[in-house]
C-alpha cells in the first residue's frame, strides 16, 4: 500500500489544489454501505439520472442489468458523474444478484404497492436498492429474490413515481440517516485511496505517461 500512497502524492502534483481538496472532500463521505441496481430500465435519461443521484448522495458503486435493452450512459444527464461513480454492468439479473450477495448486500426490491415504508426501512444492514422498468417495474426474478420489500409513502392520485425521482428520494433518506449513525459506512482507507488514484487518472490526459516516468524512476 506504500507505493499506492507515493503514486497518488505523485499524481497529486499534477492537480491543483483545489481539485486535490475536492477529491479529498468527496472520499469522506462516499460509501458502499448501500448501492443502487437498475433493471432494463427503457429510457436512457432514466438510467443516467439514477448515476447522477448517486454521485450527488454520495453512493460510490451501482449495477446496470441490461439483459433486454443495452444502452451507453446519456452523458448530457449524467453530467460527468459517471467518471466518478463505478457502474458494473450485467447481462444477467441473476449474475447481479449473486455478486451482490457475495458482497454482503440484502437485496432491496423497489415497489409502489408494497413492503417497508421508506420512513421505516431499517439501515443497519448493507443493501442493494433494486428499481426496475418504467412500466412493469421489476422483473418477477428480483420479486422471488428479495429479502424484503421498499416503498415511498404516496398519498396522491398518481400510483407511482419516475424510476430516478424514486431512486434520489430513497438515496437521499437513507444516505442522510446512515451519515448521522455509528456505522462503519465509509471506504476504507485502502479502498480511498484507491479510488484517489483512479479519479486523478481520469482527471489528468497524459496520465499514462505520468505513471509511466514515476515508475522509471524508482
Amino acid at each position: 500500500m506504500k507505493e499506492k500512497l507515493e503514486l497518488l502524492d505523485y499524481l497529486e502534483t499534477f492537480l491543483s489544489d483545489r481539485r486535490k481538496e475536492l477529491f479529498k472532500e468527496v472520499i469522506a463521505r462516499r460509501t458502499n454501505f448501500f448501492t443502487v441496481a437498475t433493471q432494463d430500465v427503457y429510457q436512457l435519461h432514466n438510467t443516467s439520472a439514477v448515476i447522477r443521484s448517486c454521485d450527488v448522495f454520495g453512493i460510490q458503486d451501482v449495477h446496470v442489468v441490461e439483459e433486454v435493452n443495452v444502452k451507453k450512459i446519456d452523458r448530457e444527464i449524467a453530467m460527468g458523474a459517471q467518471k466518478w461513480v463505478d457502474i458494473n454492468r450485467y447481462t444477467s439479473t441473476g449474475d447481479a444478484i449473486s455478486a451482490l450477495r457475495k458482497q454482503g448486500y440484502r437485496i432491496v426490491a423497489t415497489s409502489p404497492h408494497k413492503g417497508t415504508m421508506l420512513q421505516d426501512f431499517d439501515i443497519s444492514e448493507k443493501a442493494a436498492f433494486f428499481f426496475g422498468t418504467e412500466t412493469d417495474g421489476l422483473s418477477e426474478e428480483v420479486m422471488q429474490e428479495a429479502d424484503e420489500f421498499l416503498q415511498i409513502p404516496m398519498v396522491g392520485f398518481t400510483e407511482s413515481l419516475n424510476i430516478s425521482v424514486s431512486a434520489a428520494i430513497i438515496l437521499q433518506d437513507v444516505t442522510s440517516r446512515l451519515r448521522k449513525s455509528d456505522l462503519p459506512w465509509r471506504l476504507s482507507a485502502e479502498e480511498q485511496i484507491l479510488k484517489r488514484i483512479a479519479w486523478a487518472k481520469k482527471n489528468l490526459k497524459n496520465s499514462a505517461e505520468i505513471i509511466a516516468r514515476f515508475e522509471a524512476s524508482r
